[in-house]
């Protein structure tokens, strides 16, 4: 989530799925957060292929962003590149030591969702400050 001036972007909590397939529940908790917050904007992190082709991977993406569109009526969905987004994350925990990928993936996965985020408030603060 960004702060209210939309300059940095802060990890929230990790939304796990039991059944991949299954996304009711995960609707329904970023609808509350969505409540909670005041959130309009919803920046979903793209997964191109280093090519920017779209894999299966963009297409579950695609599909979820049609069904927080559908769902979240009030809440505008766009999609960010993130590509690099989850090594980037790893690198700092990796030079630290930890090497074990279980102690790192939930961390890891808030880290790569915030720096997702940033990418997007920072690419959006240039074209306000060109305007």
């Amino acid at each position: 989530m960004s702060d209210p001036t939309a300059f940095l972007a802060s990890p929230v909590e990790t939304i796990r799925r039991a059944e991949e397939t299954n996304l009711k529940a995960t609707v329904r908790r970023i609808r509350e957060l969505c409540d909670q917050n005041e959130i309009h904007l919803i920046v979903l992190g793209m997964p191109y292929h280093m090519d920017g082709s779209v894999g299966v991977s963009g297409e579950k993406v695609l599909n979820f962003k049609k069904r927080l569109e559908r769902d979240l009526y009030q809440v505008e969905v766009v999609l960010q590149d993130e590509r690099l987004s989850t090594w980037e994350a790893e690198q700092p925990m990796i030079e630290a030591g930890i090497r074990d990928r279980r102690k790192r993936k939930e961390v890891v996965d808030q880290l790569a969702a915030a720096l997702i985020l940033q990418s997007y408030l920072d690419e959006h603060k240039e074209v306000k400050q060109h305007e």
